[in-house]
């Protein structure tokens, strides 16, 4: 029994390590199965990211909405080192690209940006910062954050990997019941119940985009992907409903 509560909180740990730049020390050695286990906390990491931009959505400073907003992007990008972001752009150069998908496959390991990437990116930030700048509630962050990291187990267990040696792979078989578990107190939040629906069509409707493109199964860039889309759908879905 000791040992099976250890092995959850290092996957927990691992979960807030891995998604997050919250300052906890790292795990010297990943285990088998450690990545498919942590998959059950990813909606901690998403209350972890969602409450520092709620929290700065909330600082009790005479700033102007735009300016509040560019602080809450900034602090969206911090607190997840940029692990989705980078995902968004690297998919983007691959998937848009009139390749192969092998090619595309190797266009998304490319560590270089390209124009397809570039605007991709620049779109999403502007997205996220103009939604954030739409006087939606600030717990609209958690319930995104978590939100897209609930869904993102969908695509997981649907989805092959596009590479068997690849991290994304060695993250699949996502734990549905305990990550369902911890979403809800943020499902319970006003608003919560359309914005997570949104989330997880938005996330199937992209992973099943994507493995047409890369030969039938997906990668941890694409993960990254998913992420960020549902992110920005479920933020969507605060700012169509106050419209």
């Amino acid at each position: 029994m000791k040992n099976v509560f250890r092995q959850q909180l290092a996957a927990a740990h691992l979960a807030l390590t891995f998604l997050t730049t919250l300052p906890l020390p790292h795990i010297q050695k990943v285990q088998d199965g450690d990545f498919a286990r942590a998959s059950a906390y990813y909606p901690l990491a998403g209350y972890a990211v969602g409450g520092v931009v709620a929290l700065t959505l909330w600082l009790p400073l005479p700033l102007p909405n735009g300016v509040r907003a560019a602080l809450a992007v900034g602090a969206w990008l911090l607190v997840t080192g940029m692990l989705h972001f980078d995902g968004l752009v690297d998919s983007a150069d691959a998937l848009f690209a009139m390749k192969s998908p092998e090619r595309r496959l190797e266009i998304i390991h490319d560590v270089h940006v390209g124009a397809f990437g570039l605007a991709t990116g620049a779109l999403s930030l502007l997205m996220l910062w103009s939604l954030l700048a739409a006087n939606i509630p600030a717990y609209a962050a958690v319930v995104a954050a978590v939100a897209a990291r609930l869904v993102l187990l969908a695509p997981m267990n649907l989805f092959p990997a596009a590479r068997q040696e690849s991290l994304g792979a060695r993250s699949r078989e996502g734990r549905w019941g305990l990550a369902l578990l911890l979403a809800v107190p943020a499902l319970l939040l006003p608003g919560a119940g359309v914005a997570f629906l949104a989330a997880l069509i938005a996330a199937l409707l992209v992973a099943r985009f994507a493995a047409g493109r890369l030969g039938g199964g997906i990668s941890g860039d694409i993960y990254g992907l998913v992420v960020v889309v549902a992110e920005l759908v479920a933020l969507g879905a605060y700012a169509w409903g106050k419209g």
